[in-house]
């Protein structure tokens, strides 16, 4: 059967299997829209011996209440370099800015694909735009819903991108990161109107872009770099205790 017309998308390994090889990572991304924060991909190689009680939960990250989630991600963290093998990557706003969000979106599956203990054979990625990575590769639109792989990729990506954002939220409060995780609420539009912008806005959107040009508040090229080595080391210290 097509899994493309399978009852209510549930998750199954057909396209990991019509790849030909074992090594399959599937990869997902989170954070495309947002305004603030990062762009977070994640692949992850599920293994044949991977327990079955945490296969039949894994589904759609956004078909997922927010304590779900991370249940599972805990499950997955656990089993990490067993019987999965999970890799993540995250650019900051800074560098979005600098490359676009497409460029920083191909920029993340890398990471995490170099993040990866074992190197996959083949990818499959959610949506249908090829990133062009040097991997055979199969786009399936909501891949979210059809691959396991690709599901478990959503979870990790949502639960490490929401952590993130956790932490953003304690450095710059107001803008309410900690709910709306970086998108464009009326709450965060109420706060860049009344605080301004961060060095963690994307200045390449366009409602930042308003903002900056009201208030002559962009924030240089060069504060821009120095912050987002700050950011890097505070996501060096997320990933180290965001699986314990």
């Amino acid at each position: 059967m097509n899994p493309l017309l399978m009852p209510d998308h549930m998750p199954s390994f057909a396209y990991e299997k019509s790849m030909g090889t074992s090594l399959v990572a599937g990869i997902d991304e989170v954070g495309c829209g947002p305004w603030a924060g990062p762009v977070v991909a994640a692949a992850v190689i599920i293994l044949y011996d991977f327990p079955k009680n945490i296969l039949c939960v894994l589904r759609d990250s956004k078909k997922l209440s927010a304590p779900r989630r991370r249940a599972i991600f805990s499950q997955l963290c656990h089993e990490n370099g067993r019987t999965v093998h999970i890799g993540v990557g995250e650019i900051s706003a800074a560098t979005i800015d600098a490359i676009t969000i497409a460029g920083a979106t191909k920029q993340a599956m890398k990471e995490a694909i170099d993040d990866l203990s074992v190197p996959p054979s083949a990818l499959i990625i959610d949506g249908n735009r090829d990133p062009l990575l040097p991997f055979p590769t199969q786009m399936i639109v909501k891949g979210d819903q059809i691959s396991y792989s690709i599901a478990a990729a959503s979870i990790v990506a949502k639960v490490v991108r929401d952590t993130i954002m956790a932490h953003l939220d304690t450095l710059y409060s107001g803008y309410g990161w900690l709910t709306n995780v970086g998108y464009g609420t009326q709450a965060h539009l109420n706060a860049l109107i009344r605080q301004g912008i961060t060095p963690f806005h994307r200045q390449s959107y366009a409602p930042i872009q308003k903002i900056c040009a009201r208030d002559g508040s962009c924030i240089p090229s060069h504060s821009k770099t120095f912050y987002d080595g700050i950011y890097n080391k505070s996501i060096s210290k997320i990933n180290k205790i965001i699986c314990t």
